[in-house]
């Protein structure tokens, strides 16, 4: 495997970054999201003495955690200063095959030494949306008190072939939103609740990360990320941090549309 750029920190005295960087294959997008996830936390925590992360759900952000979980990666990570919260999260259990919190205990934190205080799951299972996202909103304001938005030290983020990233729809009421840190989302093309960080969340990182793989991406990744003339601003193309990085790692299948 080719070396893989270490991207530096970009806290908030740093100049913003914005880069689109085309890997060989899925596998390489995970060893370079690993290298970029290490490097943020252990500056971090040099730092501001924690890291924060936001963690995506999906296939492409499985294969990163699974590669965290292994002694070569694990090691390295100050897991015992890090707090780890989700970014979305579907209306279901805990132990349900569609919860995101699910798959990341499966790949990563029964695998890693972090322990429950360090690990701040959605409510999905919760019969009031709402009540959740209230919920999971006073839990992030808990480690952010007074501030206007949260400064997470990352943020993971995939996008769905429609745009979507997070559970930020296309045409859905949670875009709008502008004071909120977290909403429950109705999703009228899927007929569900979906619980979700706002854009100013999201925004306000000081590093974000899109994780994208796969030839069915393509088109949206041109949309989003390569200039492609399009009707409609996409979610994911929303997402651009106040006063950070935003990176985005594809593999040479999801870039294959790019100029």
């Amino acid at each position: 495997m080719r070396p893989v750029r270490r991207l530096p920190y970009v806290d908030v005295d740093m100049a913003e970054t914005h880069n689109v960087l085309t890997m060989e294959d899925a596998a390489t997008v995970a060893e370079a999201a690993a290298e970029i996830f290490i490097a943020t936390a252990l500056a971090a925590v040099e730092i501001r003495g924690r890291f924060v992360c936001v963690l995506a759900g999906g296939s492409t952000p499985r294969k990163l955690y699974s590669l965290l979980a292994r002694p070569e990666y694990s090691r390295r990570v100050p897991w015992e200063r890090s707090f780890l919260f989700f970014g979305d999260e579907r209306c279901v259990p805990k132990d349900h095959p569609d919860s995101n919190f699910r798959m990341a205990v499966e790949a990563l934190f029964h695998k890693v030494p972090v322990v429950g205080t360090q690990v701040h799951r959605i409510q999905g299972e919760l019969s009031n949306p709402a009540r959740a996202a209230l919920f999971y909103e006073d839990k992030l304001k808990e480690l952010y008190p007074g501030e206007t938005f949260p400064r997470f030290d990352l943020v993971l983020l995939g996008i769905g072939e429609d745009g979507h990233t997070a559970s930020l729809f296309p045409g859905t009421d949670a875009l709008e939103e502008t004071e909120r840190w977290v909403v429950a989302n109705y999703v009228a093309a899927l007929s569900d609740w979906r619980i979700t960080l706002t854009l100013p969340a999201i925004n306000s990182a000081r590093q974000i990360l899109f994780l994208v793989t796969g030839a069915h991406k393509a088109r949206i990744v041109a949309e989003a990320f390569g200039g492609a003339e399009h009707e409609e601003v996409l979610p994911s193309e929303r997402v651009m941090p106040i006063d950070g990085a935003r990176e985005v790692l594809l593999d040479r299948s999801a870039a294959a549309l790019l100029g």
